[in-house]
């Protein structure tokens, strides 16, 4: 049977493979699975439910909490709130369980639901596969006073703006942003957060209608971003997704600074702070090669993981690093939050910006970006992607090429029959041309 839960949570199409049924039924089994483990021992179990602006999140939040009260779950909604508002507040109001309802940057037909363990940590791979094995299996419902009461917490997203303002040191007057909130879940809070913290900021796609978040907006399309800088004189611009766990930055020229480049100018921040845990920062194994080259001429260790949040999240709580992300604009800083944050990410940058007194761009310099090509190569045994000799011959070969050049990366998709030949090399030709002739080996040697 297919796994339900994906790296971020089970996600699919609202109403079609996402049924209140099944919010229902995962509520419940959640519900069951940690009360087995104890974790509503002695108390009142309290679980805190969030979700983006997507109108299917009003039945799904619904079902999740019919799910929960019929278990003897106690339910506090939260109303629309970033998926790290949720997290947060799971944490600071003590709940045994954090619910957020979205698909983060996905069209908005679809939609999701990620559970959150006590702390606003992710929950263990462990924990995920016992509740799927939980769905369907009879129980014993309470009655009367046992059953779950639900109330509201209309303060969440004011005390989640206050508790980002809160991790800055240095007021940020003087300077203007524009927030594109993607009609998404940060639409009230990541404006507030900024204005709050003494920034002048000029918000859009902050006026969600349930149908329109991410639509050409966002983290996912910056030219809204990019020309509302241009036309403000704005100092730099910030794009999120749908439920703001992901950051893009854009400088006052209009350029984009990207996750690698953002978490280049938080990595040496911190490290002039004495607060880099470690001296290292983590990153995966897509960031630039011109980012493993500034951290190293900067005496900055990566530690590179897997692609997705997740991996680099697991490898920070194991290890005890303080910063890490993705390519994609997924910052955490782990000092203040337990999943990436979007909003958290501006704030640091722009403090940054503040504290240096150097613009967006001059700070995003401290890295050069090495020209990438990604070539996918379709139908083919990505099982042995790893291990066919010919293949490992030719790449080897090319490597020798580029020397310390540049950069070749073989991997097979995680959900498509297909293999990604990633390379980095001084020029776009060059890397091209590389990646070129490793797809023609790739498609010859793997094929079906």
């Amino acid at each position: 049977m297919a796994r339900l839960f994906g790296t971020d949570g089970v996600r699919g199409l609202a109403n079609d493979t996402l049924t209140a049924e099944l919010a229902l039924d995962l509520a419940v089994a959640a519900a069951h699975v940690l009360a087995a483990r104890g974790e509503f021992e002695g108390h009142r179990p309290l679980a805190v439910v969030g979700r983006d602006t997507r109108i299917s999140g009003q039945f799904l939040e619904a079902a999740v909490v019919a799910g929960l009260a019929s278990a003897g779950v106690d339910v506090m909604l939260l109303g629309v709130l970033p998926t790290p508002g949720v997290a947060h507040l799971t944490a600071s109001l003590g709940a045994d369980l954090g619910v957020m309802l979205s698909a983060s940057h996905n069209a908005m037909p679809d939609n999701g639901i990620k559970f959150l363990a006590r702390g606003g940590k992710k929950l263990e791979d462990a924990v995920e596969i016992a509740i799927e094995q939980r769905l369907g299996q009879a129980w014993e419902r309470p009655t009367g006073a046992a059953v779950g009461r639900v109330t509201t917490h209309p303060t969440a997203m004011e005390e989640y703006a206050a508790h980002l303002v809160r991790t800055i040191e240095h007021p940020l007057a003087g300077v203007t942003v524009v927030v594109d909130c993607a009609e998404g879940a940060a639409h009230a809070s990541a404006p507030k957060a900024l204005a709050d913290a003494g920034a002048t900021v000029i918000a859009i796609h902050a006026d969600p209608d349930g149908t329109n978040i991410n639509e050409n907006c966002g983290s996912t399309h910056l030219s809204d971003l990019r020309a509302a800088v241009l036309a403000h004189g704005a100092d730099a611009g910030f794009g999120l997704d749908g439920d703001a766990d992901r950051c893009l930055a854009v400088d006052a020229e209009g350029t984009v600074v990207d996750g690698d480049q953002i978490l280049a100018i938080l990595a040496l921040a911190l490290e002039d702070q004495g607060k880099l845990a470690k001296n290292t920062v983590v990153a995966t194994v897509m960031s630039n090669l011109g980012f493993v080259q500034a951290m190293k001429a900067h005496g900055v260790g990566v530690r590179q993981t897997k692609v997705g949040d997740r991996y680099v999240l697991e490898a920070m709580n194991i290890s005890g690093y303080s910063l890490g992300g993705e390519q994609s604009g997924h910052v955490i800083l782990r000092d203040h939050a337990t999943t990436g944050d979007g909003t958290l990410t501006a704030l640091h940058l722009v403090e940054r910006m503040v504290t240096t007194g150097l613009s967006l761009k001059e700070l995003a310099a401290v890295m050069e970006k090495l020209p990438q090509v990604l070539v996918n190569v379709p139908d083919v045994d990505k099982s042995r992607a790893d291990d066919d000799a010919v293949v490992a011959a030719a790449v080897a070969e090319e490597e020798a090429l580029l020397g310390e050049r540049g950069r070749i990366l073989l991997r097979p998709s995680g959900t498509e029959p297909l293999v990604r030949v990633m390379v980095e090399a001084p020029t776009e030709a060059e890397a091209q041309a590389v990646a070129d002739r490793l797809a023609l080996v790739v498609k010859a040697q793997l094929a079906f």
